[in-house]
């Protein structure tokens, strides 16, 4: 595989922006969406219904993926496009990735295409094709992945670390063309193992907040859902749908019957998100809720998964935290085995924690 040359990212840096008109684009991981597993179809299809278009990930299906273009058509009354990869995976556990759009608002246009990974590094290959936003006749390159979760964070490194490779890639399949890389990265977006591709331009949109759901009501846990795009496309505006709020029933049940993440999104151009409840009852409260992208970890509250998210702690050394509770300044951290001075002030700097 190429990598971008120095060259290259040095012209690209001297493009001007490029603007699509009033489009949301989205990404989201829609919890095994195929299995049997009584999928709330007519939920996830309203959520779904808040982007123009829309990156799938843990998709096992292909024929759910049309259940749910029909079932996004049924709530937006609108006529909507799909369309879906191969199988991908290493064992008889395999997911496919799929792409969702308002046929109104975007079209297909050429390259559909999953990534040639000649050095076997990823467990689920990345997927990419070029579409057109009609308004403006603006074409971009939407990429999405899944990346494995493994046994922890250094398993995920190695995909991680290959998408600077992936990335160059992309712009040499679709020369000069604004590229977004959407996906679950399993990873949050200040973690070092990103330094190879914010080098080569590539920025999160999505820095703060939470996009997975935890097993009790109105936990949220891990920015690890994401937007990654190249610098010549004009964002407006990104965010955070999360969807408990827009539905009825609880957090866990939308847990269970939607997906364990949310939806991440930006809007290019002059497009706003409207975030709609299912049963138009509290909009204005749903909406303030769903877009709140603040989000803390609490050292004497949070649960140990929520812990682990913090620089260099992990399982073992969110376990202390919670056996030696109460905490009263972040600074007291250093107490933690294995917890230096330098790894401290680093949490203490990432903002994470609660005050």
């Amino acid at each position: 595989m190429k990598k971008a040359s120095t060259a290259l990212v040095a012209a690209l840096a001297l493009v001007p922006p490029v603007a699509l008109a009033d489009t949301i684009i989205g990404s989201w991981n829609i919890k095994h969406l195929g299995w049997n597993n009584d999928k709330a179809m007519a939920e996830v299809a309203h959520v779904a219904q808040h982007a123009d278009f829309l990156a799938i990930q843990e998709l096992m299906d292909p024929a759910a993926l049309a259940e749910l273009e029909r079932a996004v058509e049924a709530a937006s009354g609108e006529s909507w496009s799909s369309m879906a990869s191969d199988a991908l995976g290493r064992s008889t556990y395999r997911e496919s990735y799929g792409f969702l759009w308002r046929d109104s608002e975007i079209e297909y246009d050429r390259g559909a295409v999953v990534f040639l990974d000649s050095q076997d590094i990823f467990a689920r290959e990345p997927y990419s094709a070029q579409f057109i936003e009609l308004d403006s006749g603006q074409q971009f390159v939407a990429a999405t992945v899944h990346v494995t979760y493994g046994d922890g964070i250094s398993d995920r490194l190695p995909e991680i670390e290959a998408l600077a490779d992936y990335w160059g890639w992309l712009e040499e399949v679709y020369p000069g063309t604004p590229r977004l890389l959407m996906g679950d990265f399993n990873l949050s977006p200040d973690h070092p193992g990103w330094a190879a591709l914010r080098k080569l331009g590539a920025s999160p949109a999505i820095t703060n907040g939470a996009t997975t759901l935890g097993t009790t009501n109105g936990t949220w846990s891990n920015l690890y859902d994401n937007i990654w795009h190249s610098d010549r496309l004009n964002i407006t505006d990104s965010g955070i749908i999360r969807f408990t709020d827009l539905l009825p029933g609880d957090h866990v049940k939308a847990r269970d019957a939607v997906s364990d993440h949310a939806p991440v999104w930006i809007a290019l151009g002059d497009a706003d998100m409207e975030l709609m409840t299912l049963d138009g009852s509290d909009y204005e409260a749903a909406s303030e809720a769903a877009n709140d992208a603040t989000y803390c970890i609490d050292l004497n509250e949070a649960s140990a998964e929520q812990l682990a998210e913090l620089h260099n702690v992990g399982p073992a050394r969110a376990k202390q935290i919670i056996e030696m509770r109460p905490w009263g300044s972040v600074d007291e951290l250093t107490r933690v085995s294995g917890l230096g001075a330098g790894s401290v002030k680093m949490i203490r700097n990432n903002g994470l924690v609660c005050p």
